[in-house]
């Protein structure tokens, strides 16, 4: 059975309300309903040093939060949109990543080979298609699949303070895209581990 991680990349601490959380938790919701189990976790809550070290020691969370990553075969990021960008944190955990880069297995394969990426983005000015574009050049890079759709996203009017958790119900286009983004993710993940990739060794 194949199983889903969000890490959710808001900078606001737990029990803050997040959009990003709130957006993440919908897609969690659509795949656990295909059957995809997951787990959702807040990436601020733990403390991720910075880095481009598996292990940056002193107390360092990214290992436990790395197992959780290397356990799952979708892995989904969602991050708000600041300064135009995804956030400091959302960029951090990318970078934490990296440090796997290089590492294959006895087939020559990156070790996230065969795990779907998927990304959230919510704000309140346009930069969701350039924040996506940044997710998934950076996932795509550290060997995610990127599936159809792969990124769900919300972004309020210009000079407009609302944001996405404020909404009195998700718009249709939103819940959507959801939906296509949960089936076609977790139909990837099936295919992939029904027939992975060959060996590049």
């Amino acid at each position: 059975m194949a199983r889903a991680l969000a890490l959710v990349c808001t900078l606001s601490p737990s029990p803050e309300r997040s959009s990003s959380q709130l957006l993440a938790d919908q897609i969690m919701a659509e795949l656990a309903g295909l059957g995809v189990p997951g787990e959702t976790v807040r990436v601020v809550d733990h403390d991720v040093r910075p880095g481009i070290a598996r292990d940056m020691g002193d107390g360092d969370a990214w290992p436990a939060l790395r197992e959780k990553v290397m356990a799952s075969d979708i892995v989904l990021v969602s991050t708000p949109i600041w300064l135009g960008h995804p956030s400091s944190l959302c960029q951090r955990v990318l970078e934490r990543l990296n440090a796997d880069i290089s590492e294959t297995d006895d087939g020559g394969r990156q070790l996230t080979y065969g795990k779907v990426g998927l990304a959230a983005v919510v704000g309140n000015e346009d930069g969701a298609h350039k924040v996506s574009a940044d997710l998934f050049q950076g996932l795509n890079d550290l060997g995610f699949t990127l599936a159809p759709g792969a990124v769900s996203y919300w972004v309020g009017e210009a000079q407009h303070g609302t944001d996405y958790q404020d909404l009195e119900q998700t718009p249709d286009a939103v819940a959507a895209t959801t939906h296509t983004l949960a089936v076609n993710a977790a139909h990837l993940a099936r295919m992939l581990a029904e027939a992975p990739y060959p060996p590049n060794s």
